[in-house]
């Protein structure tokens, strides 16, 4: 019978559940379990792909389409557990099940309630990842306990333990120990409060994962036991990682939490192998050398914008033992101060994704500071159609030339929309999403694939308007990549350039830190040659201790 582990979180809201969960996700995987993970999201929302970044951060994209929450992210890089539109609902995607239903009278006319229809619909969400060939599901909680928003999703996993038993649940609560600087104390109240809070609902938590950014001391986690009655060795430390997202599987490991797991829930006791894991942490704490690159975008103001970006710059920093030091800008930094001022000693230049006419020319000029300077250029997405603005404008003498998105009266739209893309009404879940296959020419992409065809995810909803093609490549700007079937342009390459390579899809979405995507791979790998040439901050570092 499939076991379940649901993961809630108090206090705070990011707090870490995602990495948590997909830390525990990593270790029961490494003991030989088949495991699939969820979250469970209470905004009203139906996904989060029309949700400003400011407010939500990330969207991250699965092969099957779905935007989700970028907990999905995490994960995706740390485990192996197959991702599906079933491993994230929200509040709306919830309600609206409900009352579709409704509509249809399959409720046969019931006064329809929080309880049970509601509940019995978060309950039958959480069924579908079960299985024969599933042995654990963990699902995640989002928001925190004690928000009116969370009341439904809270009862519905109490209620799942009287459906499927004691010995078939388990429920792991993340709570904060703040830590007062002025008083120099760690303070255990607000864990004892947010646990309270669950046992009100009904839940008692098995295992306790206190937050911290200071070590708390023997005494203090027996008096937390004793105050949310769980056991000691159910009371564990997630003290803030020192260099690497990545060590938090090791510091679960260490406390015995995949142990107790296993022991809970019946799982036979193996080890977790994961040397491999600890290399990647050691190749972390002890480059060789370091590199700069700017990423220029429009919401640099959060680090969960772009969270995945920032993660597979990491991955190619591991796999060259490197680390890559992230200048971030914002695009109108360049507008106002120019891109000279503003890029002047990196190595190289990334421009991700993103929506609106807000920084593009701040974007234009990195893109052209790049292609001038001869500094490795990698663009994500809206970072391919700003390149294909760019070569248009300073290359192709077309005045004016721009996105029809950003300029709509533009005398040159390099950059358009598609007849498909002109008659949606409705803007969630309606771009270009998801796995689409792409047909690769000799370049520096194929390449770095090693391969002619291969499968990337997409969320745009402008495309590169192949009536400019023929002046763009010979301005130099060659299409190496074609969507297999609709003759898309995917990827775009300068063959005179040390390393140009910008792409239509979404590559972070599929990197791992034991398995770096091979153009973020390629890209480092450039930068890191780049730097060495130019003498840009490349020399040995001195190993972390």
């Amino acid at each position: 019978m499939t076991k379940h582990i649901f993961i809630t979180g108090g206090v705070v809201s990011s707090l870490g559940k995602g990495l948590t969960s997909a830390s525990i996700g990593l270790l029961l995987e490494r003991r030989g379990l088949r495991v699939r993970l969820q979250k469970l999201d209470p905004y009203l929302n139906i996904d989060p792909g029309t949700m400003n970044p400011y407010q939500h951060g990330e969207v991250y994209v699965l092969d099957d389409g779905t935007e989700t929450d970028l907990d999905l992210g995490h994960y995706e890089r740390f485990s192996n557990a197959p991702l599906t539109r079933e491993c994230n609902f929200t509040a709306g995607r919830i309600y609206q099940e409900v009352l579709r239903k409704e509509r249809a009278g399959e409720y046969l006319g019931q006064t329809v309630q929080v309880i049970p229809h509601v509940t019995d619909e978060i309950k039958r969400a959480v069924e579908k990842l079960v299985a024969p060939d599933v042995d654990v599901v963990i699902t995640e909680i989002g928001g925190t306990v004690g928000d009116i928003e969370s009341l439904p999703f809270v009862e519905a996993i109490r209620q799942f333990r009287l459906d499927k038993g004691y010995e078939n649940t388990l429920y792991i609560h993340l709570t904060l120990l703040p830590y007062l600087r002025a008083s120099g104390e760690l303070k255990t109240k607000p864990t004892q409060q947010s646990v309270g809070k669950l046992r009100e609902i009904g839940i008692q938590p098995d295992v306790l994962i206190c937050r911290c950014e200071v070590e708390p001391t023997e005494e203090m986690l027996r008096k937390i036991s004793l105050f949310c009655n769980v056991p000691r060795d159910g009371v564990l430390v997630e003290k803030d990682v020192d260099h690497t997202i990545y060590e938090v599987p090791l510091v679960l490991r260490d406390q015995k939490l995949d142990e107790t797991i296993c022991r809970r829930l019946g799982f036979p006791q193996r080890r977790a192998d994961l040397a491999d894991w600890e290399q990647i942490v050691h190749d972390v704490c002890h480059p060789q050398h370091e590199v700069e690159i700017a990423v220029a975008g429009k919401y640099i103001g959060l680090q969960d914008a772009y969270k995945s970006i920032y993660e597979s710059l990491a991955h190619a920093g591991i796999r060259h033992k490197v680390h890559v030091k992230i200048r971030k800008i914002e695009a109108e930094e360049i507008e106002a101060e120019g891109a000279e001022r503003v890029l002047a000693g990196v190595s190289g230049v990334l421009v991700p994704g993103g929506f609106g006419k807000r920084g593009v020319e701040g974007k234009i000029a990195a893109v052209r500071y790049a292609r001038e300077q001869r500094l490795p250029y990698f663009g994500l997405c809206f970072g391919m159609q700003i390149a294909v603005i760019e070569t248009a404008r300073n290359l192709c003498g077309l005045a004016g030339a721009n996105s029809s998105e950003v300029d709509p009266k533009t005398p040159h739209p390099v950059i358009t929309l598609l007849d498909a893309q002109r008659r949606v009404v409705d803007l969630g879940g309606t771009m270009r999403l998801g796995a689409q296959p792409c047909a690769l020419q000799p370049g520096r992409a194929r390449d770095a694939y090693g391969s002619a065809t291969i499968s990337e995810r997409h969320r745009h909803r402008y495309e590169f308007n192949p009536a400019y093609k023929a002046p763009l490549e010979q301005a130099g700007l060659v299409v190496t990549g074609e969507h297999a079937t609709l003759h898309l342009a995917e990827i775009i390459e300068r063959p005179d350039h040390p390393w140009f390579v910008a792409v239509q899809y979404h590559p972070e979405f599929k990197s791992k830190p034991n398995r770096s995507h091979p153009l973020f791979d390629g890209f480092v790998g450039a930068v890191l040659r780049c730097a060495k040439e130019r003498g840009n901050g490349a020399a040995t570092r001195v190993a972390v201790p």
